[in-house]
C-alpha cells in the first residue's frame, strides 16, 4: 500500500482518521501501531515479522545500555545493536549485490559460480534502519531518555506515514511527542492540506515526469538523438524530485494530523548556486544523519585537509549505495562528493563570482548530469545517454513518438514550481504555502478549496490511468 493510492485515499486513512480522533489519548498510539503493522503488512507480508522481532531486540539492548553503568559493557552494546541493524541492512540489500560481483569476478579467473538465491528487499529498509541507529545512539550518548514502552519504541520506528519512504526522523526530535502530544484544528488542516500538496506533486508531476522518462529511457537508445536524450535527463530530474518531496509532505502533512511535527526533507533544491548548497537543501534528513552520525565522528572538517577531502568521498560513496546496491549509486554517491571537494578548492569562489543566474544554471547541469548516472545502471548505457546528451548519436531527428502529449505542460509547471523561490514573490509564496503558522478564517478557506480540488483531480488521476510507480522499493 501507498499514499498514492485508491486504497489508502478512500478506506485506509479515513477508517484510520476517524478512530483516531475517537479513541482516548492513552489508546493513540497503539492505534497507529496497529495501522503502521497492517499498512506494512499488506505491501510486505513477509518482512513484517522481521521488522517487529528486530525492533523488540533492538528495544531491548538499547534498555540493557541505558542501564549499564560499565563504559566498556556500553560500547559493546552499542557496537552489538549497530552491527545488527546494518547487519540485516546488509543481508537484505547488499547480498544480491555482492554475489553478482563475486560470480562475475570468478567467471573471470575461470572459477564456477557461488549458487544463490536471490533475496527480495523489505520495503524502507533503510529509512527505518537508519532511525533506529538514531535512536541508540542518542541514548548512548545520554543526549535522549530511552521510551519506557515497548509500544511507544515500535510507533518511532513502525509509524506508517515516515516509515517506507522518510523522513528519517532522530530519536531526540520526536521523544517528547511519543509520550505526550496533541492536534489543535490548525494541526488538522494544515496537515491535511500539506499532505494533499504532496500528493498532487506526487500523481499530477511526478507521474507524467515518471512515464515520459520511463519512455526514454527504455528505448534503443541507437534510434534517439540528443533532444529526446535531454527531454529524458530533464523528466526524470522533475520526476525524482516531485515524487520524493511529495511524499515527504504527504508524511509531514500525516504527521501534523496526529501531533508529531517531523523535519523538513526539502528546500528547494533545484535553485542551489553550488552543490554544497544542494545538499543542505536536498533530502535534508539523510544529510544530517550522515553529518552526525558518520562525516563528524571522522573527524569531520577538524582533521587535516586531506583527511576532509577523504571524509566527503567516504560519506558519499556510502550514501550513494545506501540509495540501491548497484554501482551506479556508487559512482554517483562519489561524483557529488567530488564535486563538494572541488567546491571547498576553488568552485565557490568562481560560482559566486560569477552571479546568480549562472551558478544556479551551472548547479542544476552537475545535479542533472548525476541523476543521468543515478537512473542508468547498465555500464555501457551510461555511455551510450552521455554520448546522445553530447550530440553523438547517429540519429539526427527528433523522434516526436517518444514524447508524451501532456509532457510539455505539465513540464512547464514542474519547472516553475522548481524555481519560483528564486524570485522575492516566489519565496512569499512559499512561506504562505508551506511555512505560515495561523492562518486566517479567509485564508483557511482557500487552503481548502485548494486542498479539495486538488484531491479531487489526484483521484480521478489515479483512477484513470494504472500507471502510479513507486520509487522508494530500491531504498
Amino acid at each position: 500500500m501507498v499514499f498514492s493510492s485508491v486504497i489508502f485515499l478512500l478506506y485506509f486513512l479515513p477508517v484510520f482518521y476517524l478512530s483516531y480522533q475517537f479513541v482516548g489519548t492513552k489508546y493513540k498510539n497503539y492505534l497507529i501501531l496497529l495501522a503502521s503493522i497492517f499498512f506494512y503488512a499488506w505491501g510486505a507480508p513477509d518482512f513484517i515479522f522481521i521488522v517487529l522481532g528486530s525492533s523488540v531486540i533492538d528495544y531491548q539492548i538499547v534498555n540493557l545500555l541505558h542501564k549499564s553503568l560499565d563504559e566498556r559493557k556500553r560500547k559493546i552494546l552499542l557496537f552489538l545493536f549497530v552491527s545488527l541493524n546494518l547487519g540485516l541492512l546488509a543481508y537484505f540489500k547488499y547480498a544480491n549485490f555482492f554475489v553478482e560481483n563475486l560470480n562475475s569476478l570468478l567467471a573471470s579467473i575461470g572459477f564456477q559460480h557461488v549458487s544463490w538465491t536471490s533475496i527480495a528487499l523489505p520495503i524502507g529498509i533503510s529509512f527505518y534502519t537508519f532511525q533506529s541507529i538514531t535512536y541508540a545512539v542518542d541514548v548512548y550518548r545520554k543526549e535522549s531518555e530511552p521510551v519506557v514502552k515497548l509500544t511507544d519504541y515500535l510507533v518511532y520506528i513502525l509509524s506508517f506515514p515516515q516509515m517506507i519512504a522518510g523522513p528519517i526522523v532522530k530519536y531526540g526530535d520526536i521523544a517528547k511527542q511519543l509520550i505526550s502530544r496533541s492536534e489543535t484544528n490548525d494541526d488538522r488542516l494544515i496537515g491535511f492540506y500539506r499532505f494533499v500538496i504532496g500528493l498532487s506533486k506526487k500523481v499530477l508531476i511526478a507521474n507524467v515526469m515518471a512515464e515520459q522518462a520511463d519512455l526514454i529511457f527504455n528505448s534503443d537508445y541507437s534510434t534517439l538523438n540528443w533532444g529526446n536524450a535531454w527531454i529524458g535527463a530533464l523528466a526524470y530530474t522533475m520526476q525524482i524530485y516531485f515524487d520524493f518531496s511529495g511524499y515527504s509532505d504527504m508524511a509531514i502533512g500525516l504527521g501534523r494530523m496526529m501531533g508529531f511535527r517531523f523535519p523538513e526533507n526539502f528546500d528547494s533544491p533545484y535553485v542551489s548556486r553550488s552543490i554544497s548548497e544542494f545538499w543542505r537543501r536536498w533530502h535534508i534528513t539523510l544529510g544530517t544523519f550522515m553529518k552526525e552520525y558518520l562525516y563528524i565522528p571522522l573527524g569531520g572538517n577538524r582533521a587535516r585537509i586531506l583527511r576532509v577531502y577523504f571524509n566527503l568521498i567516504l560519506v558519499f560513496l556510502l550514501s550513494g549505495l545506501w540509495h540501491g546496491a548497484s554501482w551506479n549509486f556508487i559512482i554517483w554517491g562519489g561524483y557529488h562528493g567530488l564535486f563538494l571537494i572541488l567546491d571547498r578548492i576553488f568552485l565557490l569562489k568562481l560560482l559566486n563570482k560569477l552571479g546568480l543566474v549562472f551558478s544556479v544554471a551551472s548547479t542544476f547541469f552537475i545535479v542533472v548530469v548525476g541523476w543521468v548516472i543515478f537512473r542508468i545502471e547498465d555500464f555501457n548505457k551510461i555511455g551510450d545517454f552521455f554520448g546522445l546528451l553530447m550530440g553523438k548519436g547517429n540519429v539526427s531527428v527528433f523522434k516526436d513518438d517518444l514524447v508524451l502529449l501532456d509532457f510539455n505542460i505539465i513540464f512547464i509547471i514542474a519547472v516553475i514550481f522548481s524555481f519560483v523561490t528564486l524570485m522575492k514573490w516566489g519565496k512569499k509564496l512559499e512561506l504562505f504555502f508551506f511555512k505560515k503558522e495561523g492562518y486566517s478564517i479567509k485564508e483557511f478557506v482557500i487552503l481548502g478549496v485548494m486542498s479539495f480540488v486538488l484531491l479531487l483531480l489526484s483521484i480521478s488521476s489515479l483512477a484513470g490511468s494504472a500507471f502510479n510507480p513507486f520509487i522508494y522499493f530500491r531504498f
